[in-house]
């Protein structure tokens, strides 16, 4: 079954809020990390905020849109 447009639109928006909010979320767990001198795990959570990032920036027809 195809969405149709408004219904893509909809989704979109709400992938996007998600992965906003994932990101935010991020940040502050890289905070917390970092304050506890946990490099690896810093690390791997700012790896988490450029994939959050990069995912943000994709288009509504791409892979995390259906």
């Amino acid at each position: 079954m195809q969405l149709s447009k408004g219904s893509r639109d909809c989704e979109h928006g709400r992938v996007q809020e998600d992965i906003s909010y994932i990101r935010q979320m991020l940040n502050e767990l890289r905070s917390v990390a970092d304050r506890d001198g946990c490099d690896m795990l810093c690390y791997l959570i700012e790896m988490a905020c450029l994939e959050a990032s990069e995912i943000e920036k994709e288009k509504p027809n791409s892979r995390f849109y259906g």
